[in-house]
């Protein structure tokens, strides 16, 4: 099992995190924080344990304002709903996943070893490390460090746009113009406490079409329905 951080380390961390984005560490704890998986999380009072989750919460509000702001003043004459789609490809968990294995955050992250076990642990640990960035740096430094170290260079806006990403929907209006019958069943639940997972299948007229697992059911029916939406496009069922 991996362990926390240990004080010896703390410059090497210093230094891998200005290689990544560009700046030294204020408060070299937080950083630490933001890239510890809850399955090693540290016990600093009987049966209290500390890890990424509250940073990767207040993380995930920040990325979404900044991204809102950001597409908000980039595309000043479109939609609601389309801003609402660029923010969700922009911020989805398959794509913070990418994005942290991208920038190598992949390689700092303290968890148990059974990576296969954890889909999304990439993304919450860039989430949880924005979150640290802000408590450590505030607001405009971490939108600057976001927009010009991150964003201005992984993510390409016209192919975002061109992107389907919210292939749930597309299956459901697939099968609203077809007339089919559509469900989203769970069918079965994996592991215990923050291992479980749950098992959606989606199912057209009576009929198994594609099975995925995540640790949300939302996450774990739009898994299953890019496996769906798959097989729809290569097959034309009608």
């Amino acid at each position: 099992m991996s362990r926390f951080f240990k004080p010896s380390s703390d410059k090497k961390l210093s230094a891998s995190i200005k290689n990544i984005l560009g700046f030294k560490p204020g408060n070299i704890a937080l950083y630490k924080l933001a890239f510890l998986h809850r399955s090693v999380g540290v016990e600093i009072i009987r049966g209290l344990k500390v890890n990424n989750e509250r940073l990767e919460f207040l993380g995930d509000a920040i990325l979404d304002a900044i991204v809102a702001d950001y597409l908000f003043k980039t595309f000043p004459t479109q939609d609601e709903g389309f801003l609402t789609e660029m923010r969700s490809k922009i911020v989805s968990r398959t794509q913070l996943n990418k994005l942290a294995q991208k920038l190598g955050l992949d390689h700092l992250i303290q968890l148990d070893g059974t990576n296969g076990l954890y889909r999304s642990y990439k993304g919450d640990a860039f989430e949880a490390l924005i979150g640290a960035i802000y408590v450590d740096k505030g607001y405009t430094f971490t939108r600057k460090i976001l927009l010009d170290r991150i964003i201005k260079h992984y993510f390409d806006l016209d192919e975002l746009v061109n992107q389907e990403l919210n292939f749930k929907s597309r299956v459901i209006e697939w099968a609203q113009k077809e007339r089919k019958q559509l469900q989203f069943n769970v069918v079965n639940e994996v592991g215990t406490g923050y291992k479980k997972q749950y098992v959606v299948e989606v199912v057209v007229d009576d009929i198994p079409l594609a099975k995925s697992q995540h640790y949300s059911i939302k996450g774990a029916e739009q898994l299953a329905s890019e496996k769906a939406w798959a097989h729809i496009s290569s097959t034309h069922i009608d």
